[in-house]
């Protein structure tokens, strides 16, 4: 079976062989001879042509390891013969998991937790746990974590070769492809026409939920709706949809992590410069396009569910207004602010849309709540991910169960009834907080948006006290503590800056009062100042740093501002207050460019003056 195309052929097994052996995937070999990577793949097994799995020794040969670590390799002897494969597969009843791969933004942690406490759950229901991942960084290439280890690529000519040799003996009864991100995700199609077994929820439904078009179709029929929408696989093709769907617009390529490639756009001007870099990142997969909805509280919520139960594990508000990745948004469980009824209405869409997409395991959906506290808010459903979300971990830490595990089981075959999950309300309130890699690079700007950027996150909690009405003062201190817990030191005195864009001015007036109320100063540049005196507050002006000296950034430098709140858009705007981030972050002066994050900051700063901020063991929390 030789591979021939429009390129070079490749004619004998030895010549095949010669070529993997130096690194040529199958996808490179086919596009080097011109025909496609399942023909490649094909062609290459009838000629007998398969890698063989080598053994790492753990212990050094001073005795038998535990853990058996694999790597392939087509390498032959001197004499051209292929070594003996070492992989020795069981006999046991098995699964695998997929990971993460390399770690990168919006591909971290939160994804390696989940595969982690799926090997754990494996292991509790006498599974054999076969874990893939290639970054030696993280937990789950630990020695005590699953029971063997492929150090490969999670590439789907890696993952099947080593397919093929696990499911030569045993019981394989499936691949975890939810619980590390995107990038594993991925590989479901490919897997499931080689025959491969999926755990857990479709490869159908898995797609229903990433093609926009049926999952529109889909949310048409169960009465949910999303904000208009298109699809655009040509530069022509966005520009026109763009304006059908109405300006600003989110470009957003399909079946990515982390927002990579998404960004807002205003016009017809930005559009041109961005949709090329959108549309390569895309692939051939089309560039989504839905319109921007502007000062939208936006919020995640985390499902398990099963084929016949849905349980809502936690619902997450976002601090930062819609338009900012879900990755490197400050979020509080329970929300801090949505009435119950809104909770309640956004449970309900969750358990319809999970029974639509008949998932089994995690789900993940992102709503977006126009006019959220209005007597008729309109809610949206931005997307559902039909896996492990980097929310995870959170919400199990504050919920106070092994969501990620739970799941595993689930999708191994127990019910989700069998674990007993009530849904019952929290006297407590946890922050999630991203921490930022800004401070490590020179000249990058600290503007929060889609894509995401954040590289770590940390938490912080707090209970409701005898007396206290709601989770009001509780979120408060939480949020303290997660901004202490994140290395930003907020000030209890002194002076802050506020320069914030037009539509920011009437939601910054809160902040801007109660840090008064607290004792500080504040100066605004003219037009904030503008604002602010008229409503009758006190505030000194001072100068932008293209007015002339002193300016602000001069203030900052001589040690006169304390803290500062900046809000920006626009690319001439965004470029003119560039200075100001970029002098507080490596003056370690803490700031805020959202107005929501700035009125959390006002919050937490009255709570630390309070003097309210305390621990509680561990073990009173459990």
């Amino acid at each position: 079976s030789p591979i021939k195309g429009e390129g070079s052929d490749v004619t004998t097994a030895m010549e095949l062989r010669r070529l993997k052996s130096k690194g040529f995937s199958d996808a490179r070999i086919a596009k080097l001879t011109g025909v496609t990577e399942e023909q490649v793949r094909n062609a290459r097994r009838a000629l007998g042509v398969r890698p063989v799995f080598k053994r790492i020794d753990t212990c050094a040969a001073e005795f038998a390891s535990a853990t058996a670590y694999m790597y392939s390799t087509y390498e032959t002897g001197a004499l051209g013969q292929v070594p003996a494969c070492e992989a020795a597969p069981s006999m046991r009843r098995k699964a695998i998991i997929l990971g993460g791969g390399p770690n990168r933004i919006g591909q971290g942690i939160e994804f390696d937790y989940c595969c982690c406490h799926a090997a754990f759950a494996f292991a509790d229901i006498g599974v054999e746990s076969i874990m893939v991942n290639c970054n030696p960084e993280t937990v789950s290439t630990d020695y005590d974590t699953s029971d063997r280890l492929y150090f490969e690529p999670l590439t789907a000519e890696d993952v099947l070769e080593l397919i093929d040799v696990e499911r030569s003996t045993g019981d394989l009864i499936g691949v975890v492809v939810q619980f590390g991100g995107q990038t594993p995700l991925k590989l479901a199609h490919a897997l499931e026409a080689d025959g491969v077994p999926i755990l857990g929820t479709s490869v159908d439904s898995i797609d229903l939920a990433e093609d926009r078009e049926r999952f529109q179709q889909m949310l048409q029929a169960i009465g949910l709706k999303q904000p208009p929408n298109a699809l655009a696989r040509s530069a022509e093709e966005a520009a026109e949809k763009a304006e059908q769907v109405g300006y600003p617009v989110v470009l957003r390529p399909s079946y990515v992590l982390g927002g990579r490639g998404m960004m807002i756009v205003h016009d017809r001007e930005q559009l041109d410069r961005y949709v090329h870099e959108a549309m390569q990142v895309s692939g051939d997969d089309p560039v989504l396009i839905d319109h921007y909805l502007n000062r939208a509280t936006e919020v995640d919520v985390d499902a398990l569910c099963d084929d016949d139960t849905v349980f809502v594990a936690g619902v997450l508000e976002h601090i930062e207004e819609a338009g900012v990745h879900s990755g490197d948004s400050a979020c509080s469980m329970p929300p801090h602010s949505l009435r119950p009824e809104i909770v309640a209405e956004l449970k309900r869409q969750t358990e319809a849309m999970a029974r639509a997409l008949k998932v089994r395991g995690l789900m993940n959906v992102q709503f977006a709540i126009e006019e959220p506290h209005s007597d008729a808010p309109r809610i949206f459903v931005l997307e559902v991910n039909p896996r492990a979300s980097r929310t995870v971990p959170f919400v199990a830490k504050t919920m106070g169960a092994p969501v990620a595990a739970i799941a595993a089981k689930v999708m191994a075959g127990e019910p989700l009834a069998s674990f007993g999950l009530t849904d019952r309300s929290l006297d407590h309130i946890a922050v999630k907080e991203a921490v930022f890699p800004f401070a490590r690079f020179a000249n990058v700007d600290t503007v929060l948006g889609p894509e995401m950027r954040s590289t770590g996150e940390v938490m912080g909690l707090d209970f409701r006290r005898e007396g206290e009405a709601d989770l009001g003062p509780a979120f408060a201190r939480a949020f303290a503590k997660s901004q202490i817990g994140g290395g930003t030191k907020l000030p209890t005195s002194g002076c802050a800056f506020i320069s914030v864009k037009d539509d920011d001015k009437p939601f910054i007036l809160d902040a801007a009062r109660t840090l008064l109320a607290q004792g500080f100063s504040l100066i605004a540049t003219a037009g904030t100042h503008a604002w602010l005196t008229a409503q009758g507050l006190e505030v000194g002006l001072v100068k932008k740093v293209l007015e002339g000296r002193p300016h602000i950034v001069d203030a900052m430098k001589n040690g006169e501002v304390q803290l500062v709140f900046n809000t920006t858009e626009g690319r001439q705007s965004l470029s003119d207050s560039f200075s100001i981030r970029r002098s507080a972050l490596m003056m370690k002066i803490p700031y805020y460019t959202t107005a929501s994050g700035a009125d959390a900051a006002a919050r937490a700063i009255a709570a630390i003056k309070a003097g309210e901020l305390d621990v509680k063991p561990v073990q009173a929390y459990a």
